[in-house]
């Protein structure tokens, strides 16, 4: 007797791999989202305190409109960049501010309080994003056509948020805390230990060698002072930054990605303490 094989049906694979694409989809949004409140915080700050308004921005209804702006700023440049419809996009842009224009009516009622405002905003926004997101979830993003010097841009993403993380630096120069310099190559140990690229031999220990050296600046640092220990702090800074500019050019330990990053990260940082120090 002939037995009878059953095949798997394929439409439970494809279920999961759209729920897949949603979780995704959210997540992406969520970090856009976040770096845009990181990013643009400290502009709008600049520039209301440029104007004599930096008051303003502590009032809970601008701080809230603020916010919005912010996520939807990073939320929308991500859409945009992955090939998201207008649509969906400006869809998604409302779910960031009608929360928390419905929860101004009660505010300026005087029947919630700013922390309530702030709150609420946030908790009502998750419901509307996944909404948003489960009404376009059959859509396949298509990614547009880019004049060259976007595409450019767009490769370089890396420098530019470096550079957008380090606004406040070239304005306001300051000299790290010295022990900020452990930071730097234990997120290479991190990274590394995450992307398992130990396995390539001679490469871990020279990770622990480059812990060992920063940790020795670090400690040398903060033991001569304010006079050369300042100097030493820079050093520690653009001395990473080379190292991080061997690892991009190599391909080795962490992203290459993560490698440009740091690489303009370390070299505004440490080119704002020289001038921190030299003013």
């Amino acid at each position: 007797m002939t037995e009878t094989l059953s095949v798997p049906s394929s439409p439970p694979v494809a279920a999961d791999r759209a729920g897949r694409r949603l979780l995704r989809h959210l997540a992406e949004m969520t970090v856009a989202m976040l770096a845009g409140m990181l990013l643009l915080g400290p502009v709008w700050r600049l520039a209301a305190g440029a104007v004599g308004l930096a008051g303003a921005l502590e009032r809970p209804a601008v701080a809230a409109l603020l916010m919005a702006t912010d996520m939807s700023i990073g939320m929308a440049a991500w859409m945009w960049h992955r090939g998201h419809g207008s649509r969906a996009t400006a869809e998604m842009v409302a779910a960031m501010y009608v929360p928390f224009l419905l929860l101004l009516v009660p505010f300026a009622a005087g029947l919630v309080g700013g922390d309530a405002l702030m709150l609420g905003g946030h908790v009502l926004m998750v419901p509307a994003m996944v909404l948003v997101a489960l009404r376009h979830r059959h859509e396949h993003p298509v990614p547009p056509a880019r004049h060259p010097v976007v595409a450019a841009v767009t490769r370089r993403w890396p420098s530019g948020l470096a550079l957008l993380m380090t606004v406040d630096t070239w304005v306001d120069p300051l000299v790290p805390s010295p022990w900020f310099l452990l930071v730097l190559p234990a997120g290479y140990l991190l990274i590394g230990t995450g992307r398992q690229a130990w396995r390539t031999p001679g490469t871990l220990p020279v990770q622990l060698a480059g812990l060992a050296g920063w940790t020795a600046l670090a400690a040398l640092a903060a033991l001569a002072g304010d006079g050369p220990g300042r100097w030493l702090v820079a050093a520690g800074w653009l001395g990473h930054a080379v190292w991080d500019l061997a690892h991009h050019r190599g391909s080795r330990v962490v992203p290459r990605g993560y490698a440009e990053w740091c690489a303009v990260l370390d070299a505004v940082i440490g080119v704002t303490t020289v001038l921190a120090i030299l003013g």
